[in-house]
């Protein structure tokens, strides 16, 4: 089941979601890449810190969301495509595209239930020496993601979500040894951030702009309404506030960083 994506919900809280980002792009040591692609990259608001690093690279940034590659159209000194990421990594037996010195994945990849399968067409698409970089969430056991799932499990919601997509991720040490199995220098760690949060419904306005909107947005509009109030009030037992109303949200983000070794293709 198809779903849309709204880049300023999304971007509600871009300082907290920009900083995985951020923590990621420092492990990677390019100096001089020519070529730069962003996969997954949303409203564009990160991808511009690519283009700022590397200003001598073509940066590319791609997404399947239409809406995010709109609003990312303002960002300029970047191309923008609208593909669908295991499109663009389908094998090139005639080496028709360009490869690349730097490809980057944030909070992507979890979207696709085969992407561990799919890691070794995109180390394909990377250069010789370049670098392969992706972060996911790994947080799909907390309650933020746990209670969507009860509840979208029960009647009357069931029926109308059970094709939607639904983001996992692998454990860190899965990633690694698979690439380290491709040859590829492996840099994988994770980190829990403590996010404070503030307002009414912290947590919901959070995962309601990107893990749990499949689901809000598959059901009717007699029902919709229905789902988020007890989506809210259990997400509020999960994450109290404090006396001066703020939330600590933990968020288990799984980092990796190849880079593939120089004269090799997987």
């Amino acid at each position: 089941m198809s779903h849309t994506w709204d880049p300023d919900r999304y971007l509600a809280y871009a300082d907290e979601r920009g900083r995985p980002f951020v923590d990621l792009l420092a492990r990677v040591h390019a100096e001089t890449p020519k070529v730069v692609v962003d996969l997954g990259c949303g409203p564009g608001n990160l991808t511009a810190l690519l283009a700022d690093r590397w200003p001598g690279a073509s940066v590319t940034g791609i997404d399947s969301s239409p809406q995010m590659i709109a609003a990312a159209r303002e960002v300029l000194g970047v191309t923008w495509e609208v593909a669908d990421l295991r499109d663009w990594a389908r094998p090139d037996p005639l080496a028709l595209r360009a490869p690349v010195d730097v490809l980057v994945s944030n909070a992507t990849l979890q979207w696709l239930p085969d992407h561990l399968a799919l890691l070794p067409d995109l180390v394909d698409r990377v250069t010789p020496g370049g670098w392969f970089a992706f972060q996911v969430p790994g947080n799909f056991d907390e309650p933020s993601h746990t209670i969507r799932a009860d509840i979208a499990e029960r009647a009357p919601y069931a029926e109308h979500v059970r094709d939607v997509a639904v983001p996992a991720s692998h454990e860190p040490a899965d990633y690694a040894r698979l690439l380290l199995d491709l040859g590829c220098e492996v840099d994988a760690w994770e980190t829990t951030y403590l996010h404070v949060l503030t307002g009414d419904d912290p947590v919901f306005d959070w995962v309601s702009g990107t893990g749990a909107r499949p689901t809000i947005q598959a059901l009717p509009d007699g029902l919709r309404g229905d789902f988020e109030d007890e989506f809210r009030a259990l997400l509020r037992e999960a994450y109290p506030a404090d006396a001066d109303g703020r939330v600590v949200m933990p968020f288990r983000r799984i980092f990796v960083v190849a880079q593939k070794p120089a004269g090799v293709r997987v």
